[in-house]
């Protein structure tokens, strides 16, 4: 563990040479964080962000998305693909806002202990590990590392995590490894170098920063 924590601080490092250290930027609130990370699941960033936003356009508000049916929500998000099933998932999570607190927030999370909080969210159904870390990260700045398709790929392929990890299992073992206060930085950069340069196929390993620890 030392040793890949050692080599994980060495690709940080490379990585913000190559690509610097990214800024954090006024990020969404925690609630709108959690239903765009949903819409996001199974699908690229230009269809989840084309379903959030005719979400918000047809529902201003979250107690308006609340009143919806479950039908009238998955017709206004088709575009992000498994809209049956993410307009239940998000009508759950707020269910169980105004159910236990009374209200369609969820800025508190921000406030509780990274452990608790993931522990509580885990709870809600279609909500896993990636989902919950990139809330608490863009939207809390907590020091948690979301593992998204382009990391789980470039992660195995630097022997961070083994090749047959699942996305969970990687999300365990990278929570352990990265270096404390790089969970933002080394997670923007290693996305940027999965889309750039190591790509899913035909990576571009001539020339790669970090070819000398790759293993495949």
């Amino acid at each position: 563990m030392n040793e890949l924590k050692k080599k994980l601080a060495e690709i940080n490092r490379i990585l913000e040479r190559e690509f610097g250290i990214p800024e954090r930027r006024e990020d969404e609130d925690p609630l709108s964080s959690l239903v765009h990370t949903i819409l996001s699941q199974n699908t690229n960033d230009t269809n989840s962000g084309r379903a959030y936003a005719n979400l918000r356009e047809r529902f201003p508000l979250w107690e308006d998305v609340l009143e919806a049916d479950a039908e009238e929500i998955a017709d206004v998000i088709r575009v992000g693909g498994l809209a049956n099933q993410k307009s239940v998932r998000i009508k759950g999570v707020l269910e169980w806002l105004r159910d236990t607190y009374g209200k369609l927030n969820l800025d508190f999370i921000c406030d509780m202990e990274t452990a608790e909080a993931i522990l509580m969210l885990l709870k809600l159904k279609g909500v896993g590990l990636k989902t919950i870390n990139v809330m608490l990260c863009f939207s809390c700045g907590k020091d948690v590392f979301p593992v998204d398709t382009h990391i789980l790929r470039v992660t195995k392929r630097l022997g961070l995590v083994p090749a047959n990890a699942s996305a969970d299992r990687a999300h365990e073992i990278m929570g352990q490894l990265f270096p404390e206060g790089k969970a933002f930085s080394l997670h923007m950069n290693l996305i940027g170098f999965g889309r750039a340069i190591c790509h899913a196929r035909k990576p571009e390993c001539e020339g790669c920063p970090l070819i000398k620890h790759c293993i495949v």
